[in-house]
């Protein structure tokens, strides 16, 4: 679990279902276009359960951390570091979501940064990657805040809303972030 104020990041569980539901399907509209699919069907887990049980599974072998984001103990999104990669690499990619009645508050600037500071300096990874549709623009303030490079463009990189969409790529390395990036949103 990790804690910075009024936000908690803590590991997913079945008994978000309910909570998770609920503040998806009042942001389906905001948050759909941005939704990752596949372009087949039966690779997506087919309950809430299954895919907790997936998220778990693959965190206790070392490729995930899936996170709920709790604001004033309230549930209002999620954050997760996927496609660990160890060996030569130590890389990791990072998807968040949060609800629009709460977004612009600062909440996932500091979320990404949480994460991020716990992969780098807990974790041991070495790089993260973010990589965001270029219509997105809050997704995009959300790097940028955090003082996060981009470094490329990916044509066609993942299933999005039903097809293959392109995406900026952001990525940060431990030496980028000597300090924490939750202490450059301080010094912000």
């Amino acid at each position: 679990m990790l804690r910075d104020g009024a936000i908690t990041l803590r590991p997913i569980r079945r008994r978000d279902q309910r909570a998770w539901f609920e503040v998806r399907g009042r942001n389906q509209e905001w948050l759909g276009r941005w939704d990752g699919t596949a372009p087949d069907p039966s690779a997506i887990p087919r309950s809430f359960a299954a895919m907790v049980r997936e998220h778990l599974s693959a965190a206790r072998a070392g490729r995930m951390m899936p996170f709920v984001i709790e604001y004033d103990g309230v549930f209002v999104g999620a954050i997760a570091v996927n496609n660990i990669v160890w060996g030569s690499a130590y890389f990791a990619s990072v998807g968040y979501w949060i609800d629009q009645a709460v977004a612009g508050r600062g909440i996932m600037p500091r979320a990404v940064a949480m994460v991020i500071d716990h992969c780098f300096f807990v974790v041991g990874l070495h790089r993260i990657e973010i990589s965001i549709r270029p219509e997105n623009a809050a997704s995009v303030r959300v790097v940028e805040k955090l003082g996060i490079p981009e470094v490329g463009y990916s044509p066609r990189y993942l299933h999005i809303d039903g097809a293959w969409r392109d995406h900026r790529m952001f990525a940060i390395t431990v030496e980028d972030a000597r300090n924490g990036l939750l202490s450059h949103l301080s010094h912000k």
